[in-house]
């Protein structure tokens, strides 16, 4: 039996993973969904200073709150920069790290850092307008989806907090490579934010040569949210996983 730990990407909530954690249930595995706070059905609590620490202390509480150990931390998108954060500080907690089409920094980076200046210029600008400093999301069709998987995604999706945006990360590699890591890569369509994490995720020179060994890349030909396009595809990823 696995500890399957799932957290979601910006815009969303635990809401996502409606079509993936049935299957990991019902094969015997544990598996729990995060929502971050101010997003999902915790839209209520979006204020101002939630920062990139206020999501990090979400996913460790939730860790403890399930007493799990030997996690599988599935981490999608902007929530690569949480997975790094917590493997980093408790790599003898998980099992495997896996990267969603998620982030991959480098210490010192934000979540901002590897977007283009037009868009991070106009996410900044939008949550600098808003009274509780956030920013919109985007129509869906950037994942990739389309018809009721687009409708669907559309209404449940809230604004993220500003604050994570821009907040700077800290941390020593060393410490994240001590866990097995799994990147999948979505590529039907590729989103462009996740591109510069493409490169990274089969750089020898990544994390000063940290990175690959202990770590695997997987193709998914699907989009952004493939627990939304691809979930039964998603699921026998993870599954093999374990």
């Amino acid at each position: 039996m696995a500890n399957f730990l799932l957290v979601h990407g910006a815009w969303h909530g635990a809401w996502c993973w409606q079509r993936v954690l049935p299957g990991l249930i019902q094969a015997g595995h544990r598996a729990h969904a995060v929502t971050l706070t101010g997003v999902g059905e915790r839209a209520h609590l979006l204020r101002p200073d939630i920062d990139l620490e206020t999501h990090i202390q979400d996913v460790m509480a939730a860790m403890d709150a399930e007493e799990m150990d030997d996690v599988v931390l599935v981490v999608h998108s902007y929530a690569g920069m949480l997975g790094t954060a917590v493997a980093a500080r408790r790599p003898q907690r998980l099992q495997h790290l896996v990267y969603l089409d998620a982030v991959l920094p480098k210490p010192g980076e934000s979540w901002s850092s590897t977007h283009a200046s037009a868009t991070r210029n106009a996410r900044i600008a939008a949550a600098h307008a808003d009274p509780l400093n956030a920013f919109p999301a985007p129509d869906p069709s950037v994942f990739g989806l389309s018809d009721v998987d687009h409708a669907w995604v559309q209404r449940r999706q809230t604004p993220h907090p500003g604050g994570p945006y821009t907040q700077v990360l800290d941390f020593d590699p060393l410490q994240v490579a001590r866990v097995p890591r799994t990147f999948i890569n979505c590529t039907e369509p590729p989103l462009g934010t996740i591109d510069i994490s493409r490169l990274r995720m089969r750089d020898p020179k990544f994390w000063e040569g940290a990175w690959l060994p202990g770590s695997q890349v997987i193709e998914m030909k699907t989009g952004h949210d493939p627990m939304v396009s691809d979930p039964d595809g998603l699921l026998k990823l993870l599954l093999a996983l374990t």
